[in-house]
């Protein structure tokens, strides 16, 4: 009974993941994905993160400048995320070439004349606490690009990152996906404050939401969403009868076919009570952002996590059922279709 028994544990229940259950998987889009928190790279770390199927290395210059290179060495081969920085250049960890943040070649380790290749260099921009890498699915420059945003706040910015399947524009579509902000998230109303803007790679919405908590009651949370491309959002929320503002980054990055990994990056404020002298009001807000903090950034974590069996699990509905008060899904999935290859080009891929 041994063998039997072995096999007995490997019955498998439950939903599969949609990176395993072999549905059709969107292309991966074109534009900026973040692939780390700043806080991540010092000076004279390395390191590897996925983008696309492919590996993307990333390191630090003693300036502050962030570098993103594909990962393996033009001399043999090997893979620059077991390399090591010395200064401002990157060691290969096998024949101990030594490589300029320009990618070319200062020295071998033998004293050879450096070989003319070079590294292959990605764009990159590092913003509101995070690095952005550039891909583009016909190898074209940056056409647009990450704002640096307001700072909020003087507590340092709290940040999670986890990995699961699903699909990056699902995670910013979820951004007009006004019907399950009641079933997901417990708001008791979501109102859209006008049309969504469109821009050729941004998008602007307002909301307010109505929530309800024990101790406080009914109140109103007014959000402002700008979203760029389908890799980050940036959101303003304002709880005029906490004082309470917040600032939230979301930021998706497809790694593989229906796999994702899920960044959030959190700023908290308190308004100074105008009651209160001055001096005194700045200590109250500080206080209480101090006091405070962890625990929003955990409601914040748990607010976004509710999404994360869904996006786990499901299937790209296209076309959508779509029903009253989902609303403007439809507009949003046409503008998201510039960041994919033209249908052909997918046809042919």
């Amino acid at each position: 009974m041994g063998i039997a028994r072995e096999y007995g544990r490997a019955i498998s229940e439950g939903p599969t993941p949609a990176d395993a259950a072999g549905t059709l998987a969107l292309p991966y889009p074109s534009g900026w994905a973040a692939l780390a928190f700043s806080d991540e790279l010092p000076p004279g770390t390395v390191l590897t993160r996925p983008l696309a199927g492919e590996d993307v290395v990333l390191y630090r210059l003693t300036s502050g400048a962030v570098r993103a290179v594909r990962p393996y060495c033009p001399h043999l081969g090997a893979h620059l995320g077991l390399a090591k920085v010395e200064g401002d250049n990157l060691i290969c960890p096998f024949h101990f070439f030594a490589f300029r943040p320009d990618g070319t070649c200062a020295r071998t380790a033998y004293g050879a004349p450096p070989p003319r290749s070079r590294l292959t260099s990605l764009p990159v921009r590092e913003a509101n606490g995070a690095v952005f890498v550039w891909r583009h699915h016909d190898g074209r420059a940056p056409d647009w690009s990450i704002p640096n945003w307001h700072t909020i706040g003087h507590r340092p910015a709290r940040h999670m990152a986890w990995e699961l399947a699903g699909n990056v524009q699902e995670v910013i579509e979820n951004s007009v996906d006004l019907g399950h902000f009641a079933t997901l998230h417990g708001w008791s109303k979501a109102e859209i404050g006008g049309p969504v803007a469109y821009a050729d790679a941004t998008f602007h919405v307002s909301m307010r939401a109505h929530e309800s908590a024990p101790l406080v009651g009914d109140f109103v949370v007014e959000v402002e969403v700008d979203g760029y491309g389908l890799g980050c959002l940036h959101a303003d929320m304002y709880t005029p009868r906490l004082g309470l503002r917040m600032c939230t980054m979301v930021m998706p990055t497809a790694i593989a076919p229906n796999r994702m990994q899920f960044r959030q990056l959190n700023r908290i404020a308190f308004s100074e009570p105008a009651r209160l002298p001055a001096p005194l009001a700045r200590v109250v807000s500080r206080t209480a952002a101090r006091l405070l903090d962890r625990s929003i950034f955990r409601s914040s974590c748990e607010f976004t996590a509710a999404d994360f069996p869904v996006w786990h699990h499901k299937l790209y509905q296209q076309p959508p059922g779509l029903a009253h008060g989902d609303g403007p899904i439809g507009p949003f999935r046409r503008w998201a279709q510039r960041f994919y290859p033209p249908p052909t080009e997918r046809e042919d891929a």
